[in-house]
């Protein structure tokens, strides 16, 4: 079992960069695939970006790719969602997701671990 905690969220003007981190507890975060979504207001919870065990493969939605990075650092039990260039439409809060020996995994009913959530506001 793994516990994740979220952090790094805020208000940012659009255009301006954050970056979020999730950090894991536990000594196994090397078997856990690792994903970032988000809910906006009103809205249904939306894969952001994935990140395989090893961090050798990444994969994004259409919706953010070229302007947010994912990667991990697996000595620091950490995944981390840079993100630049912020648009309003980017205004949600932000959750880390785990699942064990998983791959490519982009919907919210793969992922067995959720941290709490992070707050993300782009104002215009």
């Amino acid at each position: 079992q793994v516990q994740l905690v979220e952090s790094g969220g805020g208000l940012v003007q659009a255009g301006g960069s954050l970056r979020l981190s999730c950090a894991a507890s536990g000594r196994t975060f090397s078997s856990y695939a690792m994903g970032w979504f988000r809910q906006g207001p009103g809205k249904e919870r939306e894969f952001v970006a994935g990140i395989s065990r090893s961090g050798g493969n990444t994969y994004y939605a259409d919706s953010v790719k070229g302007r947010f990075t994912i990667s991990r650092d697996n000595a620091k039990n950490t995944v981390y969602l840079q993100m630049n260039s912020l648009k309003p439409e980017d205004t949600a809060v932000y959750y880390c997701a785990a699942r064990q020996w998983g791959d490519y995994l982009v919907a919210v009913y793969e992922y067995h671990y959720w941290g709490q959530g992070t707050q993300v506001t782009v104002s215009s």
